[in-house]
């Protein structure tokens, strides 16, 4: 089961939740990912699984949805890039605008009313330090750390639709013209 590290201040919720092993004080893993999912919807700082298993899996599916985002903007980019220095073929832009679209589309429609999208895994070895890692039984603990994503939210639909609507912009004047 999860342990409660630390209290919020004023608030009651938990800054650190640690995630047990499934098998420990009899949890089955149904019991374990009912902790991870409480622990995001309480809207923990820090989150460290124990599990392997479970933090692998956890640990994929944020990155999904960090690929996600990052495909939508780097080919939202590219698009516009394209568009910019080759005006002429769009054959190159505008494949490159429809996968931001999608992406960010997938993303809106899919990914962003997960509670997993607010958390990141941390692999920064100053911060790891900081944690209470001495209570873990295991070498290779998986943390994630709860993060603003408005920005980033913001950054990939503006790029996406700003993408779009250079596109739908080139259609246009190759029909009108």
């Amino acid at each position: 089961m999860a342990i409660n590290c630390r209290e919020k201040a004023n608030q009651g919720q938990p800054s650190t939740v640690i995630i047990r092993e499934p098998g420990e004080d009899g949890d089955n893993e149904r019991d374990v990912e009912g902790e991870l999912e409480k622990a995001t919807l309480a809207n923990t700082k820090t989150i460290i699984i124990e599990s392997s298993k479970l933090g692998d899996m956890t640990a994929r599916w944020i990155s999904v949805g960090n690929c996600l985002h990052k495909t939508s903007v780097v080919s939202g980019l590219s698009s516009m890039i394209c568009m910019y220095c080759y005006p002429d073929r769009s054959y190159i832009y505008f494949p490159l605008g429809l996968v931001s679209v999608t992406f960010a589309g997938t993303y809106a429609a899919t990914w962003q009313f997960d509670p997993f999208c607010k958390y990141q895994v941390e692999h920064n070895v100053h911060r790891l330090e900081k944690l209470p890692l001495h209570n873990i039984s295991t070498n290779s603990p998986i943390v994630l750390i709860r993060r603003d994503d408005h920005r980033r939210k913001v950054l990939h639909n503006l790029v996406a639709l700003t993408a779009a609507g250079l596109c739908a912009w080139k259609v246009y004047k190759m029909f009108v013209e």
